[in-house]
Parts: C-alpha cells; structure tokens; sequence
C-alpha cells in the first residue's frame, strides 16, 4: 500500500497509472529511434545542466543546427541519461 495523505492506495494501482502516463511517450521513442527534440524541450525534459554538461563532456552531440535551432536524438539523450554520472 502506498499512503497519498489520506488515502492508501494498493501498489499495483499506482504502478498502472504511471504506466499508463509514461507508455505513450515510450512507445513513440521505439517505433521513431531517430526522433529529435529541440534543445529547449531536452533542458526541460532532461535539464539543462545535465544536457549543457553532456555536451561539454562530447558525450552528446547536436544532430542539427540551424540558425536558431539545435537539435539533439532522444536516444542519444536516453543513453546520457541512463549512464553513471561520475563528475563530484
């Protein structure tokens, strides 16, 4: 049981929730390996130090840019994402 306040409600409804949110989102990702996102959507989605420091560490490279516009793969970024961050 997961406690929200006043109520508890059981895990496994709370786990088909988030799913439920979050599978959409996935589900575009796998059918599209190539999709891209600006870069003002990445430091939303993934934050903009995380994203400013991939760049400066050449873990991350700009698919596009144009002027005005840089983009990055948001696989490249899943990938950042998922990796150790060793930098304290």
């Amino acid at each position: 049981m997961v406690s929200f306040g006043d109520k508890q409600i059981p895990l496994r409804t709370v786990l088909k929730m988030y799913a439920a949110e979050l599978l959409p989102e996935l589900m575009q990702e796998l059918e599209n390996p190539n999709a891209v996102i600006s870069q003002n959507k990445a430091y939303k989605q993934f934050g903009q130090a995380n994203v400013m420091r991939w760049v400066k560490e050449r873990k991350l490279q700009p698919v596009a840019k144009r002027p005005g516009k840089i983009e990055y793969r948001v696989s490249d970024l899943r990938i950042c994402q998922n990796r150790f961050q060793d930098y304290l």
